[in-house]
């Protein structure tokens, strides 16, 4: 029997991660503000959310839009903030400004985690070489998931990518799971499933009504359904 494909949900408040629960979902992104891509959250619906669902949520640690680091002191206090909010899964990833990993400010934040297992995010898709930033982090305690689209334009445009990367599974850098996210749409669901892919993720694709309106667990619920029960 084949394993369960990881479906996570972008979550903006309690009501989304009651709503994706309900649906089928297997975990949370958990942000705010998406008119930026996704910030951190207030430390208060981190708390609340841990409280109303009993699935892995992960918690954003972003303070600006695009993918420099910026404010690395204050990165390392909010990775704090929200470990002690009672987050124990998180998101991050920051380039310099030629494209290439920011070591520096993975390795400040990273270490507050202490091991907790992370998510290095779409910075991937905007990296001047993907293949050297998943070789320079290959062994990066926590590390074990890649969110990427296989190109800054979305999942229509990466699809190569990811079927190639999706291949490579084993080699070093390619260990972390591959979760599929940026505008991905249900019918790339079987042909990536075909190639391996066993990780969707999900944020407009949950909300009928749009970024305005709540995470719909019938819309969930049918992702859950194409991916397998």
């Amino acid at each position: 029997m084949s394993k369960r494909a990881v479906l996570e949900v972008i979550a903006l408040d309690v009501e989304d991660a009651v709503a994706a629960q309900a649906g089928g979902a297997d975990r949370l992104e958990l942000v705010t503000d998406m008119a930026a891509d996704g910030l951190t959250p207030a430390a208060a619906t981190v708390t609340a959310i841990r409280a109303a669902v009993d699935i892995p949520v992960r918690v954003m640690l972003r303070l600006a839009d695009g993918f420099a680091a910026g404010a690395v002191e204050r990165l390392a206090a909010a990775a704090c903030e929200m470990r002690e909010a009672g987050a124990e899964e998180f998101v991050l990833g920051f380039l310099d400004a030629d494209g290439q990993v920011d070591l520096t400010a993975v390795e400040r934040v990273a270490g507050e985690l202490e091991g907790c297992r992370w998510t290095f995010h779409r910075a991937i898709d905007h990296a001047a070489d993907r293949d050297a930033l998943r070789k320079q982090l290959a062994d990066f305690p926590g590390l074990d998931t890649y969110l990427t689209a296989g190109s800054a334009e979305g999942v229509d445009s990466g699809l190569a990518v990811l079927c190639a990367e999706a291949g490579r599974r084993g080699e070093p850098g390619y260990g972390q799971q591959l979760l599929v996210g940026g505008g991905l749409r249900l019918e790339h669901v079987p042909g990536l499933l075909d190639e391996g892919v066993d990780a969707f993720h999900i944020g407009g694709a949950a909300r009928p009504e749009g970024w305005a309106g709540p995470v719909s667990a019938e819309a969930v619920r049918r992702w859950r359904g194409v991916l397998g029960d």
